[in-house]
């Protein structure tokens, strides 16, 4: 019974990430308000990073936050991932964090950073991921998925599909302090 219980379960995680891979190819990058949503059950969680530190995401508050869904087996996932890094070493001075919560377990992500280093950090999110997003406002179970949240707790943009640096930096232009 347990058995056939884990089967099935494994068929619905199949269907799910065929479903999240098809809708992404069909919508191109789209950005919205997040006026509205709430970051609640993000900063509620705690996930692990790579070397399965346990990481509340309670700890970045106070500062502007790209939080970047992704997942392994996703290509346009990979391919942002260069300009994420970039922007995230240009701007971790200036009190801003890039995070990329991973719809993969801890094992899948630790192999797929050994031959993709990435700059930020990189946190198992495992299915709980898709819930935290869908609670920012991916209604539509597209990954990528990135929000931006503002140093007190809002969010800002959110943006379905492939992002760049240029876009990120146009958002977040009006969040950091003048000089």
């Amino acid at each position: 019974m347990l058995k056939k219980t884990l089967s099935t379960l494994g068929y619905l995680l199949l269907i799910a990430v065929l479903g999240f891979t098809i809708r992404h190819f069909s919508i191109s990058t789209q950005t919205q308000s997040g006026a509205g949503l709430s970051t609640e059950k993000l900063f509620r969680a705690t996930l692990p990073d790579t070397e399965n530190v346990q990481q509340p995401l309670s700890n970045y508050k106070g500062k502007i936050i790209v939080v970047n869904f992704w997942a392994t087996w996703c290509p346009p996932c990979r391919e942002e991932m260069p300009d994420l890094s970039a922007f995230h070493q240009e701007y971790q001075s200036k009190n801003l964090q890039v995070l990329g919560l991973a719809i993969d377990d801890l094992e899948t992500i630790r192999a797929f950073q050994k031959e993709n280093p990435v700059s930020y950090p990189l946190l198992a999110a495992d299915l709980e991921g898709m819930g935290i997003a869908v609670s920012l406002g991916n209604d539509k179970g597209v990954l990528p998925y990135t929000i931006i949240i503002t140093p007190d707790g809002k969010v800002t943009k959110t943006f379905l599909g492939k992002v760049s640096k240029p876009l990120l930096e146009a958002v977040i232009s009006n969040l950091l302090p003048k000089n």
